[in-house]
């Protein structure tokens, strides 16, 4: 027997080492049975099914199931483990036919999670909406379109260090032809590139280039889900919409022209897939007088609603919703009514989030119980005072209230600024990790490190090729992006600014056996963000060797270091929502939200969904079972089952973690990151309001460019809840007769695209 046959009918070759690992996961399930049984089992199994030249898959389990009711061994049969595997396989039926019911051929045995999202959100589909791509098939073409990018530089001379029996001729079509005379003539716009476009299509058609090389090596680290790009550049690669960019600010401007300028830009990017950030704060306060038209000004609040409305009716990509954040300086006259904008329900500016901008002179007022000077932008006059006291306590009590506001720290932001020759910041994406000036747009993308822990450590040489890996292709994204509008495209290129991220963190922790709240996880955030930061440098100046420095060098913190870059930033700290669903891990830099919850699924039914790594391990140790799992979805922790101390310690949930450890752990990346840290300081339902002002505080104090805190049920629409009646009741739980479905529990119930780095999961990056 050398083959078997796959459910999709491909032939691959058989392994005898699957059947008895598949076993021996059945009997640690079942805590009966050792590795030795379960390769005598195997034995059985491979016996039975010699005589069929080449089995099916259902027929190979079909012998392991009848193989493990009828082994005995000292007169102890092996019913349980049986039992084991077959319910193991019914959950998989389950959610094969999940998948197909969704129309999704998962070429690479994604989670069911996973493909659900990637059917809704990012797939290509055809005009009767039936979906016409495999997750492998998007990869590829997100790659491909990454790759083309290369045979530019190819042409110009600036080769990379490919190896050379790894150069070939790539086949072009007439996709990647359009492609590539986009991006030919900007550069020849941009006196970047020389000769004419059909001398360039030329060489690409006749000369190896770097394009197959890198297309397989992206599309590589995306398949084994070490590397996913933000959602724009999943969603519109290689396709005619081509805006690749998650994070854009733009400005607006005092005067009805600008404001609408700006809602209509705001539009494009949101239906592109993008998120915007905006400062309101040029605008003239309410009730201030309007010359041309002898009126009142509404106020920046009341343009906010129009941006809300606006938000409401476009669907980003027909695909996910918009998200913006609004920034008002502490300062402006409006400032009270910005910060009490927010309502527990979220029905009032549903699609913002809201930062306060404020900078040393805001503390030092708070520290003296001095006043704040009001300024009406429009002029520069103060218009009234107020206690910064007064300021600081309404700003608590609404985030206590609602979760907003949060606080931006400006000056913190503007000194850390590596282009302060071309302007300075006042506002941040939706989620706030990413500061950028007016008409700046940066391109994400993360790192899933639970995929580099390797024999119980860190494979820094797997991890140190995926960073530079990374950082092309980002840059890439640069030069292959079709910007919404040109104010972006010029602003973005001359700073050329990219956003290397992590997912995962709190995988790799648990598989290091580090608790997240504990000096030790401190002291690896900090490893695993200087080596990130480090390297992303580094591979950023090997690329200014080869295609050049970002346009804004020349007077930039880079050139006063001498340091030639092609990125002006190369890191970045997002919430990475859905991506971390596609790669199956922990989100971001987050503790763990909850270790097992229920998803609804095929019309009705529920299946328990058990975090891997936690699950690994109370296997590993013999602790594994149905009960246990379901007894913790009741509310997705440990701490009321009688696990021992130590793993209870090792897996804390977001909502167990005080608020200290929270901004501490986003002070540690923050201190090695570019730009800038999305992170939910997650307090329970019992927080007061004074801790919510001694977490602002403590981030301020560590130097973190923002915070956003989120007490537990401040928000009435929250994503994440408990059980069915809100009773934190234990269910009874009898031997069920199938241990992943749980019908009628009081259990934690978890939307599918729920965002545990936003607060409320309403960020959708």
């Amino acid at each position: 027997m050398q083959n078997i046959i796959k459910r999709d009918g491909s032939v691959v070759k058989f392994d005898r080492s699957k059947i008895s690992r598949a076993i021996y996961k059945a009997m640690l399930s079942s805590k009966n049975g050792s590795f030795e049984d379960a390769e005598k089992i195997t034995d059985v199994v491979v016996e039975k099914i010699s005589t069929i030249e080449s089995p099916t898959v259902e027929q190979i389990q079909d012998a392991v199931e009848n193989a493990l009711m009828d082994y005995n061994k000292d007169g102890k049969n092996f019913k349980d483990v049986a039992r084991s595997y077959i319910l193991y396989r019914e959950k998989r039926r389950l959610i094969r036919e999940e998948k197909k019911r969704l129309g999704i051929n998962d070429d690479l045995k994604l989670t069911l999670n996973a493909v659900k999202v990637l059917e809704t959100r990012y797939l290509l589909k055809n005009q009767k909406g039936e979906v016409v791509e495999t997750p492998r098939g998007l990869f590829r073409r997100v790659a491909h379109a990454m790759a083309l990018v290369e045979s530019l530089y190819d042409y110009m001379g600036k080769q990379s260090d490919v190896p050379k029996d790894r150069l070939i001729i790539a086949h072009i079509d007439e996709n990647d032809r359009n492609q590539l005379k986009f991006m030919f003539e900007r550069l020849l716009r941009e006196n970047a590139i020389g000769g004419n476009f059909q001398e360039f299509i030329n060489y690409v058609e006749t000369k190896p280039t770097s394009i197959k090389y890198y297309e397989e090596e992206f599309e590589l680290a995306m398949e084994n889900l070490e590397f996913i790009p933000n959602s724009p550049t999943l969603m519109n690669a290689g396709t005619d919409m081509g805006q690749l960019s998650a994070c854009f600010v733009l400005p607006v401007g005092d005067s009805i022209d600008e404001i609408f300028d700006t809602l209509k830009n705001t539009a494009k990017i949101h239906k592109s897939g993008g998120g915007t950030g905006f400062s309101f704060s040029r605008l003239r306060p309410k009730d201030d007088r309007v010359k041309s038209t002898m009126g009142v000004a509404s106020g920046p609040v009341s343009f906010m609603k129009i941006f809300d409305v606006t938000t409401d009716v476009i669907k980003q990509g027909g695909k996910r919703r918009g998200a913006n954040m609004a920034v008002l300086r502490y300062d402006h006259p409006d400032i009270i009514e910005f910060v009490t904008s927010k309502d527990p329900e979220n029905t009032v500016l549903s699609n913002f989030n809201i930062s306060v901008g404020v900078d040393a002179g805001f503390f030092r007022a708070l520290d003296d119980d001095s006043f704040i000077e009001l300024k009406n932008p429009r002029s520069g006059e103060v218009s009234s005072r107020i206690k910064a006291r007064f300021l600081w306590d309404k700003i608590v009590d609404s985030a206590w209230r609602t979760g907003d506001p949060g606080m931006i720290f400006l000056d913190e932001i503007n000194d850390k600024n590596t282009v302060q020759n071309i302007g300075s910041i006042e506002a941040t994406n939706p989620c706030g990790e990413q500061p950028l000036m007016p008409y700046e747009s940066c391109n994400l993308g993360s790192i899933n490190l639970g995929k580099f822990v390797r024999n119980n450590d860190v494979d820094w040489n797997a991890l140190e090729h995926i960073i530079r890996l990374s950082v092309r292709f980002l840059d890439n994204v640069v030069d292959a992006n079709v910007y919404p509008i040109p104010e972006i495209e010029s602003m973005t290129r001359k700073t050329r600014k990219i956003g290397l991220g992590v997912m995962g963190f709190a995988d790799m922790l648990m598989k290091l056996r580090i608790p997240y709240a504990s000096n030790a996880a401190l002291s690896m955030g900090e490893k695993i963000m200087s080596f990130i930061q480090n390297v992303s440098h580094e591979e950023s100046e090997n690329l200014a060797k080869i295609k050049g420095v970002f346009p804004g060098w020349e007077g930039s913190y880079w050139s006063g270091l001498n340091r030639k870059m092609r990125n002006s930033t190369t890191t970045t700290i997002a919430p990475t929502g859905t991506i971390s669903i596609i790669a199956g891990c922990s989100s971001s830099i987050e503790p763990i939200f909850a270790l097992a919850f229920v998803r609804r699924v095929l019309d009705g039914q529920e299946l328990l969904e058990v975090n891997p790594v936690f699950e690994d391990i109370l296997r590993e140790k013999g602790l594994y079972s149905p009960e246990l799992m379901a007894k913790i979805s009741v509310d997705g922790t440990v701490s009321d089952t009688n696990l021992p101390s130590d793993l209870k310690e090792l897996f804390r949930t977001s909502r167990e973690i005080s608020y200290e450890w929270h901004i501490l752990m986003q002070a540690t990346f923050q201190n090695y990151c570019d730009s800038g840290v999305s992170k939910t300081i997650n307090m329970p339902n019992s927080a007061t309001r004074e801790d919510i002002e001694r977490a602002y505080r403590l981030a301020r104090d560590l130097h973190c460019k923002g915070i956003t805190i989120y007490r537990d049920g401040s928000k009435t629409a929250q994503v994440l809840y408990a059980g069915n009646t809100g009773s934190n009741v234990v269910p009874k739980v009898e031997k069920p007769d199938i241990d992943f479905i749980i019908s009628d529990l009081n259990s934690l119930k978890i939307d599918s695209t729920f965002d545990p780095a936003c607060p409320g999961g309403v960020c959708e990056r």
